[in-house]
C-alpha cells in the first residue's frame, strides 16, 4: 500500500504540472480531463500527505519515550503514541476506501435513452412520467438537460427519447438508474377498472471524450432529413435533422432537436462515441468478470431493476428491497430517497470485495 501511495503521489504531482501547462487553453478537451483525474486524486494524494506525516510524528514520540529518563515525559510520550496511533488508523482506513477501484466514468456527463417497452400507449405515457421524473432531479441538482432525439405519440406519450444531462456528478447517481422500469395501474382507457402492468427500458451512458473514441468519417452514413418534431414551421421545411449510422456496428443515432444541421450533427456524434465507448466498457467487464453482470453498471438492460405500484402508491427497488410509499414525490423528481440507499449499498459491496486487496 505504501507503494501505492508513493505512485499516487508522483502523478498528482505530474498532474499539476501538466495542469499548468494545459491552462493555457481552458477550453480544450485535454484541460478538462486533467482538471477532472486532478481533482480526483486529490483526496487521496492528501491523505497520503498525512500520513506521511503522522509517521514521522510516531517516530519522533516512541524515540522520546526510549530515551526519556522521566517519567512525566514518558507518560506524555506514551498519551501521544496513542492519540497518533487513532489518527493513524482512521487516515489509513480513509485511504483504503479512496485507493480501492473506483467507476473511472463517475464524474462523467450522461446520455440517457427512455423506451417505451411492453404495454402499447401506456407504456408510452410512463415513458414520458420518467422522463420528467430525470428532468426534475436534474433541475433540483442544478444539471442541464439537453434532448437531442425524441419521438412523442399523439396522447402525451413517449417512444423514445435521448438526452444529454451535464453537470457534476450526473452519472455518479445517474447510473442506478439502468434497467427495466415497471410501472402497475388502471390506465385512464380502461374501462372495467383492471390493473395493467407496462414497462420502460432506461439507459445512462456516460458521456465519452473525443480522444477515448476515434469515429473514423468513411465509417459513417450521415442522412439529412426534415425533423419531424416540434419547434415551429422551419423545422418542417428545412433539412435539419441528422442521422448517423455506424457501418461496422451497425448503431444508428438521429438528433433533430436543434433547428442548427451542425448542432444536430455534433449531439448525434457525442451520443454515437457514448454508445460505442459503452459497447467496449461491456465487452471488457464480460471478459474479465463474466460473474459480475449482474451488479449496477455491468450493462445488463433485461433486469427489472424497479417498480411503480400507483394503486397503492408504493416504489420497491428490487435490488436492495426498499420500498417507499411516496410514488408522487418520486416521480416528481425526489430521487434521492431512491439513489441515497443504492449508492450505500453498492458502495458497501464494492469495499467488501476491493478493500481486502490493499492490504498493508
Amino acid at each position: 500500500m505504501i507503494d501505492k501511495l508513493q505512485d499516487l503521489e508522483r502523478k498528482y504531482e505530474e498532474l499539476t504540472e501538466r495542469l499548468g501547462e494545459a491552462a493555457a487553453h481552458p477550453d480544450s478537451d485535454l484541460y478538462r480531463r486533467l482538471v477532472r483525474e486532478h481533482a480526483e486524486l486529490e483526496p487521496a494524494a492528501g491523505g497520503a500527505r498525512a500520513l506521511r506525516k503522522l509517521d514521522e510524528q510516531l517516530r519522533d514520540a516512541e524515540q522520546m519515550l526510549r530515551e526519556s529518563d522521566d517519567a512525566e515525559m514518558s507518560a506524555l510520550a506514551r498519551e501521544e503514541i496513542e492519540l497518533l496511533g487513532a489518527e493513524r488508523e482512521k487516515v489509513l482506513s480513509e485511504l483504503k476506501a479512496l485507493l480501492a477501484p473506483r467507476d473511472p466514468s463517475d464524474a462523467r456527463n450522461v446520455i440517457l435513452e427512455i423506451r417505451a417497452g411492453t404495454g402499447g400507449e401506456e407504456a408510452a405515457l410512463f415513458a414520458a412520467e420518467i422522463f420528467r421524473m430525470y428532468s426534475r432531479y436534474a433541475e433540483q441538482k442544478h444539471w442541464k438537460v439537453q434532448t437531442t432525439d425524441t419521438h412523442a405519440t399523439g396522447v402525451g406519450g413517449i417512444k423514445e427519447v435521448t438526452a444529454i444531462v451535464e453537470g457534476e456528478g450526473a452519472y455518479s447517481r445517474l447510473k442506478y438508474e439502468s434497467g427495466v422500469h415497471r410501472v402497475q395501474r388502471v390506465p385512464q382507457t380502461e374501462a372495467s377498472g383492471r390493473i395493467h402492468t407496462s414497462a420502460v427500458t432506461v439507459a445512462v451512458l456516460p458521456e465519452a471524450d473525443d480522444v477515448e473514441v476515434e469515429v473514423d468519417e468513411k465509417d459513417l452514413r450521415i442522412d439529412r432529413f426534415c425533423s419531424s418534431g416540434p419547434g415551429g414551421q422551419s423545422v418542417n421545411t428545412t433539412y435539419s435533422a441528422v442521422r448517423i449510422t455506424h457501418l461496422p456496428t451497425g448503431l444508428v443515432v438521429s438528433c433533430q432537436d436543434e433547428k442548427s444541421q451542425h448542432k444536430n450533427k455534433a449531439r448525434a456524434l457525442k451520443v454515437l462515441r457514448s454508445r460505442l465507448h459503452d459497447i467496449a466498457k461491456r465487452e471488457q467487464q464480460e471478459s474479465i468478470a463474466a460473474d459480475r453482470r449482474g451488479q449496477v453498471g455491468s450493462g445488463d438492460r433485461s433486469e427489472k431493476i424497479r417498480t411503480y405500484n400507483f394503486p397503492q402508491n408504493r416504489v420497491t427497488d428490487h435490488r436492495t428491497g426498499a420500498t417507499l410509499h411516496r410514488l408522487g414525490e418520486i416521480l416528481d423528481g425526489s430521487l434521492d430517497q431512491v439513489i441515497d440507499p443504492l449508492v450505500a449499498h453498492f458502495e458497501a459491496q464494492r469495499l467488501r470485495d476491493e478493500v481486502g486487496a490493499l492490504g498493508e
